[in-house]
């Protein structure tokens, strides 16, 4: 196949991507899974928005706190200010945020100094990414391909030229194209425990670092608070920063509570380790008392719903919560226009690093991050679009593609523990 870009991964990123991208420019989005199966789907919170320019300042402390000050402010200060414009796009296409009559209705999550974080229900990813993949499966010039993994790159020298890759029934081939975008998401399918599909494994960062492309804090791995604690194998379900955002307290085995729940995510996740390993038990409880039932009906009905399934109402007692592995804020290394080292390739969302979220990302600035440098790719590659004018013949060696999974996976957690130790 020959197409002019290619966009790896069907979330926020890679859709919003294909979306700020000239109609006449012809557009392949290939997806590992289902289209709808990405963790893009799966954001509960919401998505963070500069509510006006007196809240500047405090958005820019906030994320910057909370990410231990290692952040790019450059990359932080583009985020920020393009906010309003990316919530204008959103709703063009058709997203719900909750509203109060003609007004937004803005929820707190913890680190958040204020209220400035539209949502839709307890579902804002799904509601935002279903919308982009619906309006993109209705541009001509988009061609959406599921069930299709990524190999490999094709690389002349340092310039990328496109992927190697298989589909569902183990069939190689190769999708060449002038620009190429990796938006694959995660690295949660390398961990046992995960709230990321277990397909996202990280192949991004393998590949870069088989081509030595620049890699950035790689070993900055978040783990969220709170996850329902379960013995059951799979995904671990989230259990939303803004259920503590609107009161909800964590509690240990006696009953008490133990620590601030709008703290930084990594310093509630470590007060939780820290009162496991005290008292000996696998998990902590998260209590919903403090909020109204009809509001946790209405704001967190997904989560009401999941945990009765799983025999708990919250409306009326506590529910076991963990920690668990949640975002990736390393990545491959890219500039303030997601373009990596290599030439002709871009990246964007979970698996790039801009810099925005430092050593610990701020609730609800993932959807926002992704879809801000995802815009810019789009308009980066715009700028500089040439075609690629060689002819040279691709040729496909699948032997050498046997254990590849392995040896992603081996490969990118190795790499991980390199760069934990060098930070020691």
């Amino acid at each position: 196949m020959k197409t002019d870009i290619l966009i790896v991964g069907s979330g926020v990123a890679g859709l919003y991507c294909a979306l700020n991208l000239p109609k006449e420019k012809k557009v392949i989005v290939v997806t590992k899974n289902k289209a709808r199966r990405s963790d893009s789907f799966l954001a509960q919170g919401g998505i963070c928005v500069l509510r006006d320019e007196n809240d500047y300042d405090a958005f820019y402390e906030d994320t910057l706190k909370a990410g231990h000050y290692e952040n790019n402010p450059d990359s932080v200060h583009i985020m920020i200010h393009s906010s309003q414009e990316v919530i204008a796009d959103l709703v063009t296409f058709g997203v719900r945020f909750e509203k109060n009559g003609e007004k937004f209705t803005y929820t707190r999550e913890g680190a958040h100094s204020r209220p400035r974080i539209l949502f839709h229900e307890d579902e804002t990813g799904k509601e935002i990414t279903s919308h982009l993949l619906e309006t993109a499966r209705s541009r001509e010039n988009i061609t959406i391909i599921e069930n299709y993994t990524m190999v490999d790159l094709i690389c002349e020298k340092n310039e990328c030229h496109g992927i190697i890759g298989h589909d569902e029934n183990g069939t190689y081939s190769a999708i060449e194209a002038d620009y190429t975008v990796l938006a694959t998401g995660g690295i949660g399918g390398i961990f046992e425990h995960s709230t990321n599909y277990k397909h996202l494994t990280g192949d991004a960062i393998a590949l870069a670092l088989k081509y030595g492309i620049k890699l950035q804090h790689i070993d900055y791995i978040q783990i969220h608070p709170t996850t329902l604690y379960t013995e059951k194998e799979g995904r671990e379900f989230l259990i939303s920063e803004s259920v503590r955002g609107e009161g909800a307290i964590l509690l240990n085995s006696k009953g008490e509570r133990f620590v601030n729940e709008l703290l930084p995510r990594d310093v509630v996740a470590n007060a939780i380790f820290a009162e496991m390993k005290k008292e000996g038990t696998k998990h902590v409880w998260l209590s919903l008392a403090p909020i109204p039932e009809e509001e946790i009906k209405a704001h967190f009905p997904n989560i009401y719903q999941r945990c009765l399934e799983e025999g708990y109402d919250v409306t009326k007692e506590p529910i076991p919560v963990v920690p668990s592995q949640h975002y990736f804020m390393g990545g491959i290394d890219v500039d303030r226009y997601s373009k990596t080292s290599m030439e002709r390739l871009f990246a964007a969302g979970e698996t790039a690093c801009n810099g925005v979220h430092g050593r610990n990302r701020l609730a609800s600035n993932s959807l926002l991050e992704s879809l801000v440098f995802a815009k810019r790719a789009a308009k980066r590659i715009m700028e500089e679009y040439t075609e690629i004018s060689t002819d040279k013949e691709i040729v496909i060696d699948e032997s050498a593609y046997t254990n590849y999974k392995e040896e992603y996976k081996e490969a990118v957690l190795a790499a991980i523990e390199r760069e934990r130790k060098s930070h020691e």
